[in-house]
């Protein structure tokens, strides 16, 4: 099976996805970066998805940089170098016989560049709903988790049922 990795316009996600648009317009863009890695930390994890998150240096002049955190990798492109020739470029070398490529955009023209190079491409609003599917299911899991242990309907608390136990086993050896 191929290794997927996807590859997110951050800029194009915090201008799309409702929560991380609010936190712009506020002029909180570091908190919607933020949030936006935590989402996404998330959603790679459950998803057994390498992402790297590329934002335009335009925003953060200086910041020209590459580095991992929430187990991401996030770029910020040289100041001459915008996300879309970034991702465009990185689309086409790493999507091979072993790495499928998926791309998250809603730039038309980026989305059919990437495409001619063979990897595949989501719009933005479509991985919002993706990464709020993924969201459900993880708070899902955590509850049935939570629950798991738990004994269904039981009239007895765990001293009583220690208790009980303890009064089986002391009967099976009389016999």
């Amino acid at each position: 099976m191929k290794k997927q990795l996807l590859i997110v316009d951050g800029y194009n996600m915090i201008g799309a996805w409702p929560e991380l648009v609010s936190l712009k317009n506020q002029d909180r863009l570091e908190e919607a970066r933020e949030a936006l890695l935590f989402r996404l930390s998330n959603f790679a994890k459950y998803q057994g998805l390498e992402i790297i998150i590329v934002f335009d240096a335009q925003f953060v002049p200086g910041v020209t940089q590459s580095y991992k955190k929430y187990l991401l990798t996030v770029v910020f492109t040289e100041e001459g170098e915008t996300a879309d020739s970034y991702i465009e470029r990185v689309a086409g070398e790493l999507n091979d016989r072993l790495t499928q490529v998926t791309v998250a955009t809603s730039d038309l023209a980026e989305q059919w560049t990437v495409f001619s190079q063979g990897a595949l491409r989501t719009s933005a609003r479509e991985l919002y709903k993706t990464v709020q599917q993924t969201e459900a299911l993880i708070a899902g899991d955590t509850e049935d988790t939570h629950y798991q242990n738990f004994r269904r309907n039981s009239p007895w608390n765990n001293a009583q049922l220690q208790k009980l136990s303890q009064k089986l086993d002391e009967l099976s050896r009389k016999k």
